[in-house]
């Protein structure tokens, strides 16, 4: 197999801690749907508990802060009575948006294997 410029042989699948941590914060159960409506329009964190009402105040808060450190959304006080906060996609969100499309096109082409293979598994039990 050939290798890569840092010796890897080519093909080689290498997921470092730093990228398992990234994916694990800006994958999660409702990163996705945050995202998703903050690549429409900025949102008020009201906003954002409307679009998405499964998610808690708390969870909604911890997942909108975790993408605000990993540099995805970006928080801006608007000055307005009473003083509000918008969130918005930042640059760097927005180039998510491909790669989140690849993987959402591969679950969509594989999901009847998938479907079969979990209920294969879970005949087994």
């Amino acid at each position: 197999m050939p290798e890569t410029y840092d010796g890897r042989a080519s093909g080689e699948l290498r997921i470092e801690n730093a990228h398992r941590e990234l994916l694990d914060q800006v994958l999660d159960k409702w990163s996705l749907s945050v995202l998703n409506e903050l690549c429409e329009r900025p949102c008020r964190f009201n906003d954002l508990r409307r679009a998405v009402p499964a998610v808690t105040q708390k969870s909604l808060t911890a997942t909108l802060r975790r993408l605000e450190r990993n540099g995805i959304v970006e928080r801006e006080v608007v000055s307005s009575r009473p003083v509000a906060v918008e969130y918005r996609i930042t640059p760097l969100g927005k180039t998510m948006r491909r790669p989140v499309d690849v993987l959402l096109e591969w679950a969509t082409a594989h999901m009847p294997e998938i479907e079969r293979a979990r209920r294969a598994f879970d005949d087994l039990d």
